[in-house]
């Protein structure tokens, strides 16, 4: 095939052609207009919300920081689980501030330790209980699936938008092949009773 042919056999939807209506081109540009959103789109919200996400948990990781507290109350043994897991619950613990206020709240602890054993406890810059924060590296990978979950995100309310604009081409031209079929239908010939 040679090349000049093979380039007008790619474009066929650009030449003009009887059989095609504006529904049609609006159609291809309706396509092309959602492709050309979903990547660039889809692209900017997943890089602003990983950007963004990044920023809270580097946030948290400057705010919080680790105190010794005591455990207040016994926790049950570990029970046995597969594969080594850490048994974490909830036990009473106290802990002071950097300005020497004493503070008493529930925290995750290891299970099977006595009341009276230190235990770590995360505080903000206030004082007050609150979690670990991510690592960089569980930071950096929380932030990525939060930006492919926006990008999918995005893509889909884009898709989705496509899809009803198509749809309600679909339909406008249903109804008009019935207008032009009720025209053109009676001339073809006898019709059987």
């Amino acid at each position: 095939m040679s090349r000049n042919r093979l380039g007008r056999k790619r474009l066929w939807r650009m030449r003009s052609n009887p059989l095609r209506r504006h529904d049609d081109i609006v159609e291809a540009w309706i396509v092309l207009v959602v492709w050309a959103v979903i990547a660039v789109g889809g692209a900017l919200a997943g890089l602003v919300t990983f950007h963004a996400a990044h920023e809270v948990f580097a946030a948290q990781r400057t705010q919080r920081h680790s105190v010794q507290g005591a455990l207040l109350t016994d926790t049950p043994p570990a029970s046995s689980t597969p594969g080594g897991a850490r048994d974490l619950i909830k036990g009473k613990v106290r802990w002071a501030t950097a300005d020497g206020t004493s503070h008493t709240g529930s925290a995750l602890v290891d299970t099977g330790q006595k009341a009276g054993s230190e235990v770590v406890v995360w505080v903000d810059s206030a004082g007050n209980f609150t979690i670990e924060p991510p690592s960089s590296k569980e930071a950096t990978l929380e932030s990525a699936v939060l930006g492919l979950t926006a990008a999918l995100a995005f893509a889909g309310v884009a898709f989705g938008a496509g899809a009803v604009a198509r749809y309600r081409l679909d339909r406008r031209r249903i109804d008009s092949w019935g207008t032009e079929w009720n025209l053109v239908g009676p001339s073809w010939g006898r019709k059987t009773n």
